[in-house]
């Protein structure tokens, strides 16, 4: 008797052992987390590309102290500029089961399995500054960003303004983004759609330096040694840089000045992201023309995550506004970028 009294005690400690922990493993993944007062708070999981450049540090804190502010959970994870440790995040806040997840593709391919593995799990999902390639744009609930290719006709229409009277053609150094990326893929393609209006303009050079500043360094290096010392190509001088980043400009910069070769006056340079330093070089007069990119998303990011919370449609497309910097405006109004 005396045995089978023990039994039953042990087998009710057991059972509420087992209880507790089934509780806390369902609390763990669960994304019902109670705020004081009973409201529930919203979970966002937020992949990021990276950190490669003063940009992008200010945009994922742009969506960090939004979250904060909006008293949203943002489950926060850095990529490192590699897609398959995106696609890991993405899954991993499939299983904690947000409620929203918001990411910043690395390149436009490659997203429809693990889309559809959130729409099946009813999560929706807000594209972020750079756009995606799909089967079936039901995956994903809107897009919210930058408009590349528009960028990319900005940076176009300045080459055009400021070579209207040039009677020789303008050779033209480009740098790309990374490939396979909507950032930089749209910004080749709307400076192309423009600069091919005109004859004069002959893209001389092209390659990808991955929005790195190093592989900004690297490149100018490059075309350098090809050209024994001077900024030409095939013995055909540049007469203007075009870079799809700050960070590849700054870095290409670099080096040529430590070749005592100068740029604003006889080489144009033409950059997009407008952080502080490339407008510094535009009042210093060695970069002539700064295509704004608006790392700002934070705050229209989460006023699109607390509408689809609240089950209300989004747009599918939604662009933030942006400017352009010149040598032809008032560099004086121009306010500090913060990046």
């Amino acid at each position: 008797m005396r045995y089978n009294g023990f039994m039953r005690r042990l087998s009710f400690v057991f059972l509420c052992v087992s209880f507790l922990f089934v509780c806390c493993a369902r609390q763990e993944h669960s994304s019902i987390v109670f705020e004081p007062g009973g409201h529930k708070k919203i979970i966002v999981g937020f992949s990021q590309i990276g950190a490669e450049s003063a940009w992008r540090v200010y945009n994922s804190k742009s969506v960090q102290e939004a979250a904060s502010r909006a008293g949203v959970q943002l489950l926060f994870s850095d990529a490192e500029q590699k897609q398959e440790k995106q696609i890991k995040a993405i899954r991993t806040f499939i299983v904690y089961q947000v409620d929203v997840i918001a990411f910043v593709p690395i390149v436009q391919d490659g997203w429809d399995n693990v889309l559809r593995e959130a729409k099946e799990a009813g999560i929706p999902v807000i594209v972020c500054d750079r756009e995606i390639v799909t089967e079936d744009e039901s995956l994903y609930a809107g897009y919210i960003g930058m408009d590349s290719t528009e960028e990319g006709r900005r940076a176009a229409r300045f080459l055009q303004r400021k070579y209207q009277d040039a009677e020789e053609t303008v050779s033209i150094l480009e740098l790309r983004g990374t490939d396979g990326s909507s950032a930089s893929d749209r910004r080749m393609e709307g400076f192309r759609e423009v600069i091919e209006e005109d004859s004069r303009f002959s893209i001389v050079y092209s390659e990808s330096g991955d929005f790195m500043r190093s592989r900004g360094r690297e490149i100018a290096q490059t075309v350098l040694d090809k050209g024994n010392g001077s900024l030409a190509v095939d013995g055909r001088k540049v007469d203007v840089i075009f870079s799809a980043n700050d960070g590849m400009t700054l870095g290409f910069l670099e080096v040529l000045e430590s070749k005592g070769i100068v740029t604003g006056k006889d080489i144009t340079v033409v950059t997009v992201d407008a952080q502080q330093e490339a407008i510094d070089r535009l009042k210093g007069g060695t970069i002539n023309c700064v295509v704004e990119c608006n790392p700002n998303l934070g705050e229209p990011i989460i006023r699109l995550v607390k509408k689809l919370v609240a089950h209300e449609e989004v747009p599918r497309l939604t662009y933030v506004e942006e400017g352009v910097f010149t040598e032809y405006d008032d560099l004086s109004l121009i306010a500090e970028r913060g990046y």
